[in-house]
């Protein structure tokens, strides 16, 4: 009688650890613009008004960024056999986005003669900021996977309304004039 209420007792107690153990279905939610890191804390220059940058500028960084940041996310995010897990995604992000990426060479380059930026150094600049992330963010490729998933919406019309995955904005002294 031991034997059998122990061997019970086992048998009941094991099968509420595998249903505790079960594998959950994962949540999804519908793509949103959430997937942004913190951007790091940098205090304003005191001389602000002189280096900062209109609404219409800060939107050309901007998109240029997020460019920049996905293109370098597509290189780094892999799959186990190693093939790069974000190749079409960013072929069809190029594809809806051609006019947007179109106009904003013309944009950054105006805004390059504005504030004397070397284009080249700019855009290398973030490519380097964002592939130093993967060894410092777990969710690195997780935040370009949102990012696309967000931007090949129907309900995006504009790559200004796609956040980069990463607001460097203060680390490379881009500041919106107040």
């Amino acid at each position: 009688m031991f034997k059998q209420s122990v061997s019970t007792s086992l048998v009941v107690g094991l099968g509420v650890a595998l249903a505790a153990c079960a594998v959950k279905p994962p949540t999804t939610s519908a793509p949103a613009p959430n997937y942004q890191a913190t951007a790091a804390a940098a205090a304003a220059p005191t001389n602000l008004r002189a280096v900062c940058y209109d609404a219409a500028d800060l939107g050309t960084y901007r998109v240029r960024s997020v460019q920049q940041q996905l293109a370098v996310g597509v290189l780094s995010c892999k799959s186990a056999d190693g093939s790069r897990r974000l190749t079409d995604q960013y072929q069809a992000f190029i594809t809806k986005f051609t006019p947007d990426l179109a106009s904003n060479a013309a944009e950054l380059k105006s805004l390059a003669g504005r504030k004397r930026l070397n284009i080249d150094v700019l855009v290398t600049e973030i490519a380097n900021r964002t592939a130093g992330r993967p060894t410092q963010d777990a969710e690195f490729c997780s935040r370009h996977e949102r990012a696309f998933a967000w931007a090949l919406t129907t309900q995006v019309t504009s790559l200004a309304q796609v956040p980069s995955p990463y607001d460097f904005g203060p680390e490379m002294k881009v500041f919106p004039c107040q």
